[in-house]
């Protein structure tokens, strides 16, 4: 059956395929269900029910003109369009819209590394470039410069700072969106808007100097739909001399809120990449009676923890320390720390990690080569793109929620307690307990993980994977944590969940919305943010 557009007739659906054509070509537009296939959510736990929301057809312009000419196709038909990089986003919706008939506007011809200056440390690149593909190019032309990629590296990097998403190096390189500068964008209207020292025809300071002149309108296109970004600027690292890791310990349970003050310390002095942080008594969880006690209602006791871990003899907390620079320096740095970690915290313990020379061996890469087990994924760490992280995938794929936290060991061990007493009501994997670490994917917030697998098979147990998940978000905003990123089937809870004075920031959105894009040409509902013309009632 076919999905048309909202509003739209078969007709008038074929003359609108009709003028995507002409504009982008016979070959470059899909409209049947196997050619649709690949714009679905593969990970979406309401596949094939009537709430899976799903797109009408898809066009691929080759160009920047071609991307202009689709935008005022689709204002001429006022037909939806969701535009999308590499269509990589899985767990976040992949390449599906917010409105069921949308048309998917498929950068993935717009592939060029622009510029990639390693005097000035920056690239320029489209949106339809992956991390593989800017990696490749930096390595075929021996070019002395470091990205910051995710994982999988088959992502985007322009899609992936747009959804504000994060890696694994340094902290100012670490937030995608926060590393960018300077972005091309094709407005609801169709007209090439630059920002930034872009907007001053002639300036050379485009990927240096983010925010030109006046108010700064980037922001509205990281998880908004204002508009098509089709060139955007990001800050590199200087290829590092020298790779640096060690081990420490801590024996008791509240240990951690002086551990998080040291890595807050060392991470915002700049001396420390990404910290993993991690509990060894998580190897205990599959013993039955630790397990009871990590999950307990209510959370256990720090006596309690304390007594397990003294019983198994581990330690209650450890972090993995990595250190980016000259050689000399990451010594420096690596023995300043375990000085002042090791002289403030009674019984903490040091362990020396692998060190060598950049770049790494092939041997290094694969991490074998370390002193002590680490969970780090060693590639993520000095920037260089995998799908590694793929093995993680379980059933047919998972959903996401990652609440943000502060930076703080007593925020870490309320969230422990609330959103593990909060999923105790459904099936699923202890992901929040007494032995929870935190991720530090982004500079100066923590984040921790919710990741339900779904099973294509199995549709009792999608269900209760899509309500843990809203009751997930909707508890989690009680206490003030906010996901930071959401498919589109989620996109609306957490939206609501910014509700500060009756909503003030998504009204102010929504207003502006229907100012620049009145018929919701651009990515309706994207972010929450909806024009009048598809708003509830409610809040129209």
């Amino acid at each position: 059956m076919t999905i048309l557009p909202p509003d739209m007739n078969e007709r008038a659906f074929a003359a609108f395929l009709d003028d995507l054509r002409g504009a982008a070509g016979e070959d470059w537009v899909w409209s049947s269900d196997s050619d649709m296939f690949p714009y679905r959510d593969a990970f979406s736990p309401v596949w094939n029910t009537p709430k899976e929301i799903q797109a009408s057809s898809a066009v691929a312009p080759a160009d920047v003109a071609q991307v202009q000419q689709v935008v005022r196709i689709a204002k001429r038909h006022r037909v939806p369009l969701h535009p999308i990089s590499t269509g990589k986003n899985f767990g976040y919706g992949g390449a599906s819209p917010n409105v069921q008939g949308s048309a998917v506007l498929d950068l993935k011809r717009l592939d060029r590394v622009i510029e990639v200056n390693e005097d000035r440390n920056y690239c320029l690149v489209e949106p339809g470039v992956s991390y593989f593909d800017l990696y490749r190019h930096i390595q075929e032309r021996g070019l002395k410069v470091m990205i910051d990629c995710p994982d999988p590296g088959w992502g985007s990097p322009v899609g992936n700072a747009l959804d504000r998403g994060v890696g694994y190096t340094m902290p100012q390189f670490r937030d995608h969106f926060g590393a960018h500068c300077g972005m091309e964008v094709v407005l609801p209207d169709g007209e090439l808007m630059r920002t930034g020292m872009g907007a001053m025809p002639g300036a050379d300071s485009w990927q240096e100097y983010p925010y030109g002149f006046g108010p700064d309108p980037s922001g509205l296109f990281a998880q908004g739909n204002f508009g098509v970004v089709t060139k955007m600027g990001f800050r590199l690292m200087p290829q590092p001399e020298y790779y640096r890791t060690g081990l420490i310990r801590v024996p008791r349970r509240r240990d951690l809120i002086k551990l998080v003050n040291h890595v807050n310390y060392l991470s915002d002095s700049g001396m420390v990449s990404e910290v993993r942080f991690a509990s060894p008594l998580s190897a205990l969880l599959g013993n039955p009676e630790f397990a009871a006690l990590a999950t307990k209602m209510g959370g256990p006791s720090d006596a309690e923890m304390d007594a397990a871990a003294s019983a198994a003899g581990l330690h209650s907390w450890a972090i993995d320390l990595q250190f980016l620079g000259p050689r000399a320096a990451t010594a420096a740095q690596w023995e300043y720390a375990k000085d002042r970690i090791l002289s403030d915290i009674p019984g903490a313990e040091a362990l020396d990690g692998d060190h060598f020379a950049l770049p790494a061996t092939e041997q290094q890469l694969e991490n074998d080569t370390q002193p002590y087990p680490t969970a780090i994924r060693r590639k993520g760490a000095l920037g260089i793109p995998s799908l590694g992280i793929w093995e993680i995938v379980r059933d047919d794929g998972h959903v996401g929620f990652f609440p943000v936290l502060p930076r703080d060991g007593e925020a870490i061990f309320e969230m422990q307690r609330v959103l593990g007493d909060a999923q105790r009501q459904f099936p699923l994997p202890p992901y929040f307990s007494a032995v929870t670490a935190p991720l530090f994917w982004h500079s100066n917030t923590f984040q921790m993980v919710f990741a339900p697998s779904i099973k294509r098979d199995d549709p009792e147990h999608n269900a209760m994977v899509h309500r843990s998940m809203k009751h997930m978000v909707a508890v989690a905003a009680e206490h003030g944590w906010g996901d930071y990123r959401a498919a589109p089937i989620y996109q609306d809870d957490v939206a609501e969940t910014y509700s500060f004075n009756g909503g003030a920031l998504r009204k102010f959105l929504e207003a502006m919305k229907d100012a620049v894009d009145p018929d919701g040409i651009i990515a309706p509902g994207r972010g929450g943010i909806w024009p009048s013309r598809f708003r509830e009632g409610e809040r129209a």
